[in-house]
């Protein structure tokens, strides 16, 4: 396991989806004190949208850890329960991603640090993909639109419902949802 940092720190999460994931970069670059965790799918999205230079900036960054889907046991879950994190953020989250989290599936590493975020009472704040019924997203090439299913959306509402998990459906909420949230845990600690 990794070196414990002073204080705690935001998680932020990728998982494989190009919705506006050049603005949760850019918001998550943005941030002081986090460290990131990939899916195996976000690994490949961000090869796919040549983005990976910035998981090679982050690994070369100091202070910075970036931990990737490798292991069948998520061992980076123990950093929830040692109180290495004060939130996790999940942006963008993918309808798969937030399905399983909706039914208790923990087989990644993001569902897994979801799971356990949950139960160290750690807040999440979750950038879903799917949440009206036609939108628009970023392609690599283009723009295009989606339609998610009812099931889709469903789960979307459904998560919005869990405890300590703030669901948002678009990036100007995401951003002052994640400004309240640090403001908040700097009162606490």
């Amino acid at each position: 396991m990794s070196i414990k940092p002073e204080k705690p720190r935001v998680a932020w999460a990728f998982t494989g989806s190009g919705h506006y994931l050049t603005e949760c970069l850019t918001l998550a670059n943005q941030l002081q004190d986090v460290d990131f965790f990939f899916s195996k799918a976000a690994y490949e999205v961000f090869r796919i949208y040549e983005l990976e230079h910035h998981i090679q900036a982050w690994q070369e960054q100091q202070g910075v850890r970036v931990f990737r889907d490798t292991a069948a046991s998520a061992p980076p879950v123990g950093l929830f329960y040692r109180g290495d994190y004060h939130t996790l953020v999940i942006a963008p989250a993918t309808s798969n991603t937030v399905a399983k989290c909706v039914v208790g599936i923990s087989d990644t590493l993001v569902t897994n640090i979801f799971a356990q975020a949950g139960k160290c009472l750690i807040p999440s704040i979750v950038f879903a993909c799917d949440t009206e019924p036609v939108m628009e997203t970023p392609a690599p090439d283009r723009i295009v639109k989606v339609y998610p299913r009812k099931i889709d959306l469903e789960n979307t509402e459904r998560l919005c419902e869990f405890e300590r998990t703030t669901v948002v459906k678009n990036l100007p909420d995401l951003e002052q949802v994640i400004k309240q949230r640090i403001a908040t845990w700097q009162a606490e600690y």
